[in-house]
């Protein structure tokens, strides 16, 4: 199997069409053009060829590309307007019948599908077909890839109906939803331990992109992390750390673009490409046997810039956020800035009013945009840096990266913070990230405060200062959840999972609406132009310069989350009325 970009080509090569529980007539359609059972489980290139479907399930839009943008905005990092599809989720108005639920659901499902299909199958083949470790190899790839589909699941639904078997009538379908914990132990962590113990550390030529020993075992941290056994994650993320492996690029922006994919930070991507299969709408995957996948991303026209780069806007970046990303103090002696005003951090992810540079190649005097609210625009996963605008039939080449080693570095800092209180080693690995960053790093800070440093997300234009604090375990803690995690990794589909694990939602969404309903109160000192009876000229005051209004992102949501309610999905309804044990 090829996954470098320029040789992929994703085949459906199933026999048995799966899209969903629901879909009860599945069993009896068989693909014309799909090979016998009885005459395609043989050999190793043929289970080669079926794993590349099951890479292909990570395309699916709301796994990897633009339907992320919908759970992105329901975090305290991104907005959007009433006109746009993810305002439903902005404001947790969403139901168990809406399209973005329903979708990641079935796309999920029909990953876990491919795979059970080599798990199932490859028991049977014989050892002699296959070359070397190569049998365990595809086996754990397979089974890594279901674990991550599973935990996406438990994680996006609050659990799962767990298949681990190809169904063979309507009753294997019908079965119970099962908890995270019961998900978690009984597959994801059995699945990631053999391909943990199966997997190489590295692939070389046209098998780079496949699945590999530290995909495995960070994912496999992560899921200790998210359990709450902590020191177990701990030790799992410093065996990463530790494999020498992987670096942190130079560049932050590499980890973002089409021009430097695979490189030394990235742990888990995802493949698309903008020239295969050309003409093919990006929405268009590879789960309909009468179509032909677009193997493009949609995610970059969904967060492109409206007007001049041709995008929808699809979230934007919160004042919180904004606010943050210029408090995030650039650090001159770093040569990483090259002189910039903002960090690289900063540069790399948003595009503020008074941006640097080019912007789909213009400079800030010929781009429109910056009214009505908006303070700055999403960069991160557009092609901002190298387009003049985004393609209309929504194809993006840039690579989805699901884990890199500046998350893994700042899961490690959570981790050892959590197992023995260690806050002088988290330090050391958020400093890591902000070194690279190219702002202040803590040490500087302490260094030149009297070993304290500043809460970067409380918003210095409505409390006057931020506060300094010496740092102990809660206080690196809240440095972690508030301001390093959403800066270093905002709109890469983490936020609201780590708000919700963190148990943190209410008090995040009450402290942002309280700082909302201080805007709308001093919207003149702001120069904010409320209504054409107003004298200002609406150009808005440093450091965000909002113009014409102010955007209200937590008005709604702050009012409404209920954790039983809005930290998990609901059960799509169509699969609540198919599946008789879903209804107890």
């Amino acid at each position: 199997m090829k996954i470098m970009k320029n040789n992929i080509k994703l085949l459906f090569l199933i026999t048995i069409f799966f899209v969903s529980c629901n879909e009860d007539s599945f069993l009896e359609q068989v693909n014309p053009n799909a090979i016998t059972e009885d005459t395609f489980w043989n050999t190793e290139s043929q289970f080669n060829t079926a794993l590349t479907t099951v890479y292909g399930a990570l395309q699916f839009k709301n796994i990897s590309a633009g339907g992320l943008i919908k759970e992105m905005n329901m975090s305290d990092i991104g907005g959007c307007e009433t006109w746009n599809g993810g305002y439903t989720f902005r404001n947790l108005t969403y139901t168990d019948a809406t399209a973005a639920v329903t979708e990641k659901w079935n796309e999920l499902y029909v990953g876990i599908f491919r795979a059970n299909q080599i798990i199932q199958y490859i028991q049977q083949a014989d050892e002699s077909n296959f070359t070397g470790n190569n049998k365990a190899q595809i086996e754990a790839q397979a089974r890594f890839l279901r674990a991550f589909f599973y935990f996406q699941l438990a994680h996006s639904y609050g659990g799962a109906v767990i298949h681990t078997e190809v169904a063979r009538n309507s009753e294997d379908l019908s079965k119970p939803f099962s908890t995270i914990e019961e998900v978690t132990n009984s597959i994801i962590i059995p699945d990631l331990e053999f391909a943990q113990a199966n997997l190489p550390t590295t692939w070389e030529g046209d098998d780079i992109g496949r699945i590999t020993w530290g995909a495995a075992t960070s994912m496999l941290g992560k899921v200790y992390l998210y359990g709450k056994d902590f020191s177990t994650a701990a030790s799992l993320f410093k065996q990463v750390i530790d494999s020498e492996i992987y670096s942190l690029t130079e560049n932050i922006m590499d980890n973002f673009t089409d021009v430097n994919e695979f490189n030394s930070e990235s742990i888990f991507e995802v493949v698309y490409s903008s020239t295969l299969n050309p003409g093919v709408n990006g929405n268009i995957i590879d789960d309909n046997p009468n179509e032909t996948g677009a193997e493009a991303s949609t995610m970059a026209r969904e967060i492109g810039h409206h007007l001049e780069g041709g995008g929808y806007n699809g979230i934007m970046p919160t004042y919180y956020l904004h606010e943050m990303f210029l408090a995030d103090e650039v650090d001159s002696t770093n040569p990483i800035n090259n002189g910039n005003t903002h960090s690289k951090r900063l540069n790399a992810s948003i595009a503020p009013v008074n941006y640097e540079g080019l912007y789909y190649n213009k400079t800030i005097e010929d781009m429109s945009g910056w009214a009505y609210g908006q303070s700055a625009y999403t960069k991160k996963y557009s092609n901002w840096y190298h387009l003049d605008a985004e393609d209309t039939e929504f194809r993006s080449g840039i690579n989805f990266r699901h884990i890199r080693l500046a998350d893994v570095y700042l899961m490690y800092a959570e981790a050892v913070i959590e197992t023995n209180g260690d806050y002088t080693t988290a330090i050391e690995y958020i400093d890591k990230v902000r070194k690279r960053a190219g702002v202040v790093t803590l040490q500087k800070y302490m260094d030149a405060n009297s070993g304290m440093f500043p809460q970067l997300h409380i918003s210095q234009e409505i409390h006057g200062e931020r506060p300094m604090v010496a740092p102990n375990s809660e206080t690196v803690m809240t440095h972690i959840r508030r301001v390093e995690r959403p800066l270093e990794l905002c709109f890469e589909g983490h936020r609201w999972k780590d708000l919700v694990r963190w148990g943190i939602v209410q008090e995040v969404f009450d402290e942002l609406r309280a700082d909302e309903v201080w805007r709308f109160d001093h919207i003149d000192d702001l120069n904010v132009k409320k209504n054409a009876a107003i004298g200002n000229d609406g150009t808005g005051v440093a450091p965000l310069f909002i113009k014409e209004r102010i955007r209200p992102d937590f008005v709604i949501c702050s009012d409404v989350y209920t954790p039983n309610q809005h930290n998990y999905f609901p059960i799509p309804a169509g699969e609540v009325q198919a599946n008789d044990q879903l209804n107890n």
